[in-house]
């Protein structure tokens, strides 16, 4: 079974305390779904071609399907109301190789 991936870019971040409280409802409701971060960039990017350097998340999943069900559990529903307008996201869930 192929693993699924979501790839987070945070554009920009207009609230912190909202993210800090995302972030800590985020962080069970990835877990609880065998989400595995591979990274949670701020510092060591170097973007190539037409890329940014901006801050970047990647969660891996033992699945494309557990991946999609911890996008839409309620848990992670309710991390995402906390974050509210606090950043501008763009996010990816991709199917691994």
């Amino acid at each position: 079974m192929k693993k699924g991936y979501w790839v987070n870019v945070y554009r920009s971040i207009s609230d912190e305390s909202a993210l800090k409280a995302y972030g800590a409802l985020a962080l069970p409701a990835i877990e609880a779904f065998g989400g595995r971060f591979l990274t949670r960039s701020t510092s060591q990017i170097q973007a190539q071609e037409a890329g940014l350097e901006l801050r970047t998340v990647i969660v891996e999943f033992a699945s494309y399907d557990d991946a999609l069900a911890a996008r839409k559990s309620e848990a992670y529903q309710k991390a995402l109301q906390a974050l509210g307008a606090g950043a501008e996201r763009d996010v990816r869930i991709v199917e691994g190789a």
